[in-house]
């Protein structure tokens, strides 16, 4: 299945959707133009993320805002980059963040970051839930999973880019926000306790991630409004890996999955804020014989190789911190 960004990073499930959810959910308070211009500033939040899978996560984040390559023009006047630490920490997970995000014009960022971790697993409602781990094929065709606490460390490295769109850019008015905003990015990941053969597990998601390159992109259409909701959108993401498995076509690890998104973003205090956000994805189809076999045993349906279904209702609470 799609490798999970994780509802924050934030603000996600980093991210499920790190640098989307931040674009979709960011309602704090900012400073006016005449403090905040020409000098660097920081913030600190703590941000909460729930899921009905369930997942639960917990972040501190520390930013700091550099003013870069500003100029006179509305299209340059708010440049600048923007950096986070982030540190999260789920009941089977933790890692550390680092990001980068340069803005060099309104319509433009450019971001780049790492994020290194390690997890361990745990039974959940009788069903085991692994935060890291091997996942490999036992011999007879069935999935097993290798591996205890701390067995080995993950890393990723991504870089990527964004446009967006303000129309209150154009047209100013606190009811003119319709934001329009595409995020793409090349990510390497892997795990040190996996060989360049091994699948492994990571942080709920369904191990089959693997050591190399994949791809990770969205697309938000939102309007933002000066009400106690401050945010409508949907958001559409799409996750391939770029492993070039030898047979990865049979269980269709070349395909591109989706997950679809409505977020919708609160204002509860100056500082507090909260998002809804209800998803469905596109998960693959698996002929009756094969699907419950470990993953690439498995053989694509090919009249009909995905189906959707309703992936999660996921809740993020950021608190600005003073």
């Amino acid at each position: 299945m799609s490798r999970k960004r994780t509802i924050l990073s934030l603000a996600v499930f980093f991210l499920v959707f790190a640098v989307p959810l931040r674009a979709a959910s960011d309602s704090g308070e900012k400073e006016p133009a005449e403090k905040s211009a020409g000098r660097i500033t920081s913030d600190r939040a703590i941000n909460l993320s729930l899921s009905s899978i369930p997942e639960a996560k917990i972040g501190f984040v520390q930013g700091f805002t550099f003013p870069f390559l500003g100029g006179e023009s509305f299209l340059t006047a708010d440049n600048n980059l923007r950096t986070t630490l982030t540190a999260e920490l789920s009941p089977i997970s933790l890692s550390g963040i680092v990001e980068g995000i340069l803005t060099p014009a309104a319509f433009l960022q450019i971001a780049a970051g790492f994020r290194i971790g390690s997890g361990w697993n745990i039974k959940l409602f009788g069903k085991d839930i692994y935060g890291s781990g091997i996942n490999r094929d036992d011999g007879s065709g069935n999935a097993e999973t290798a591996g205890s606490a701390f067995d080995g460390v993950y890393w990723k490295a991504h870089a990527g880019g964004a446009l967006q769109f303000d129309l209150a850019a154009v047209f100013p008015g606190d009811w003119n926000h319709l934001v329009f905003r595409s995020y793409h990015e090349i990510n390497y990941g892997t795990y040190s306790a996996a060989s360049k053969n091994d699948s492994w597990f990571l942080d709920t998601n369904d191990g089959e991630n693997r050591n190399g390159f994949s791809y990770y992109g969205n697309f938000l259409v939102g309007y933002q409004m000066p009400l106690f909701i401050n945010t409508a959108a949907i958001l559409v993401e799409m996750n391939k890996s770029l492993y070039n498995t030898p047979g990865g076509d049979q269980w269709g690890d070349d395909l591109v999955l989706w997950t679809f998104s409505a977020v919708f973003n609160f204002t509860v205090t100056g500082r507090l804020s909260a998002a809804l956000i209800p998803q469905w994805r596109t998960v693959r189809n698996y002929t009756p014989a094969t699907e419950t076999l470990f993953y690439q045993n498995r053989i694509l349906e090919r009249a009909n190789p995905l189906r959707l279904e309703f992936y999660r209702l996921a809740a993020v609470l950021s608190l600005k911190l003073p």
